[in-house]
């Protein structure tokens, strides 16, 4: 049989510190890994919530401008200077209009 040997306090300390190390680096990863998910989680609500914004917005948008047509009729609005022009009717529409 092999004789045995003893390690140092010195080599025993850089050993339980090499484990205490490697152990805390294994725990951070998790809890990392755990507020990585967390957070991806958050954003992915947030999305969700935008997106359902944006498709009420669009509803909006086109309930507005459906109301604004069959009130002004077929158009453009100018932002800029705030003002809408009438897109002209050609003669067949006017006929067609007229004699609906």
């Amino acid at each position: 049989m092999a004789n045995t040997i003893q390690f140092t306090e010195e080599e025993v300390s850089q050993i339980n510190q090499l484990r205490q190390d490697v152990s805390n680096v294994f725990t951070q990863l998790g809890q990392l890994q755990i507020e990585k998910e967390r957070r991806i989680s958050e954003l992915d609500g947030f999305k969700e919530q935008l997106l359902n914004k944006h498709k009420e917005l669009q509803q909006t948008e086109e309930e507005l401008f459906k109301g604004l047509n069959e009130k002004y009729g077929d158009g453009n609005y100018d932002p800029a200077t705030n003002t809408f022009t009438p897109t002209e009717k050609s003669e067949e529409s006017v006929e067609e209009s007229v004699t609906n």
